[in-house]
């Protein structure tokens, strides 16, 4: 069952989450002299508009009139009731996904990728420095830039650039150039290299390299595809949508929302606008009050930042040259084992996922790649469509809620975010389908 809306009921206004945190966002940290930074640290690297964006506290920002209608080729994405799935779980829950791999690049990511185009466009910028993971953003910039007219040139983290030679072709049929990261174009990257030839690399390591590009080249931004405020909020029209797909299906609110997590993007696009309804519903299990729906941010084990990691001041990338920024952090030095689902191979997370986190706002678990691609084969051979492995550990954590719901016998509204299809991760599937794919 498909729940669909008109394009004309695409959000025209982003939720901005910061003033219903549990406590307010503590401020980056300039690298060089630790003191909070200012939007004219910023400006070198970002549009002043997406800089007042990140340090805004108005509850709604609109939504530019030529972001939304870029936004309506694809928006609003279904809302899909996996009642094949639930029969093969033989469960008393309703599982529900929302399909953000109908876009355009086929995952969530142009939802910001267009919006930081368009402003980057409006201040006379030419040309947007990055860095990709599993190539999901790097493809989103790519499709954005080139709808804008701007150059777009991706660091793309060694690991992924090799096991998904198609993301880069995608990339490069909007216009986009790519490189592995780390490359010999920066300082950052050669300095990797002169350590370790063979290394796999790290989206620590490809930020720094973008991060290092922009800030010698004149004309040329910087663009994240995750982690930062104005990131999370040009995602929140995925959760915004939901809420009003959920009402056609005849639900209220979900009992528990799932989203992969490596920097935060997708899991708060859906998640933050129910954080209002949950008044930290996570601490209402432990008797600290609140109620409403459980937030649950699901991880790989090979980098569990979230469940493993220390609460603290850390550089976004491995150079240090980002400012630092309080989350949980593995180390900016940290290299992830090479997995498939090369979007959530970094060493921190969003501050705002992160405050949730640690006021218990939000749970989070780990799933090692094995688990995880179980569940995705399961998923692909009931409902059809094959997940992307970033994707398939909300399938997993879904998968686990609604066996919890069938143990205890009781109905469950489960809501998870597909953030995008894995029809060019296929190799990771032949991998796991052959025994070769390593449990980590």
């Amino acid at each position: 069952m498909r729940y669909l809306m008109a394009p004309d009921k695409t959000p025209s206004a982003w939720f901005n989450v910061a003033p219903h945190l549990p406590e307010p966002l503590s401020p980056p940290l300039h690298p060089g002299t630790g003191e909070p930074v200012g939007p004219d640290d910023l400006a070198p690297l970002f549009p002043m508009a997406l800089i007042g964006q990140e340090m805004s506290a108005d509850p709604w920002i609109d939504i530019p009139g030529e972001v939304i209608d870029i936004l309506r080729l694809w928006r609003p994405t279904p809302l899909v009731r996996a009642t094949r799935l639930e029969q093969a779980l033989d469960t008393p829950a309703r599982i529900y996904f929302k399909d953000e791999s109908v876009s355009p690049a086929g995952s969530h990511k142009p939802n910001t990728a267009v919006a930081q185009t368009y402003y980057n466009k409006a201040e006379g910028i030419g040309r947007i420095a990055t860095e990709t993971g599993a190539g999901q953003w790097g493809s989103a910039l790519a499709f954005a830039c080139q709808l804008f007219g701007l150059e777009c040139f991706v660091y793309m983290v060694a690991a992924s650039y090799h096991q998904k030679p198609y993301r880069r072709v995608m990339m490069e049929t909007w216009g986009g150039q790519v490189v592995p990261s780390p490359s010999d174009r920066t300082q950052a990257g050669k300095a990797v290299l002169a350590r370790d030839p063979d290394t796999s690399g790290s989206l620590g390591i490809a930020i720094s390299e973008a991060v290092e590009d922009a800030a010698t080249h004149p004309d040329t931004h910087y663009s994240l595809g995750s982690v930062l405020n104005h990131v999370l909020l040009h995602q929140t029209v995925i959760g915004l949508e939901a809420k009003q797909q959920l009402e056609q299906a005849g639900e209220g609110l979900p009992d528990v929302v799932l989203g992969s997590c490596g920097g935060g993007s997708n899991l708060a696009g859906l998640a933050l606008p129910f954080v209002p309804d949950c008044g930290g519903a996570q601490k209402a299990r432990t008797g600290g009050g609140g109620s409403g729906p459980r937030l649950v941010a699901v991880e790989p084990s090979s980098c569990p930042t979230l469940t493993e990691g220390r609460f603290e001041y850390d550089f976004g990338d491995e150079a240090g040259m980002t400012p630092k920024i309080l989350m949980y952090t593995l180390g900016h030095e940290f290299i992830p084992p090479p997995i498939h689902a090369g979007g959530l191979r970094y060493h921190g997370d969003a501050p705002i996922i992160c405050n949730l986190v640690k006021n218990g706002w939000m749970e989070a678990v780990a799933y090692p790649q094995g688990k995880v691609f179980e569940a995705a084969v399961q998923f692909a051979r009931t409902q059809g469509t094959i997940p992307a492995p970033e994707t398939a550990h909300a399938i997993r954590g879904a998968i686990d809620e609604a066996l919890a719901a069938k143990e205890s016998g009781e109905e469950r509204v489960i809501l998870f975010n597909y953030s995008g299809h894995g029809l060019l991760d296929l190799a990771a599937y032949d991998a796991f389908l052959h025994g070769q794919l390593v449990d980590v």
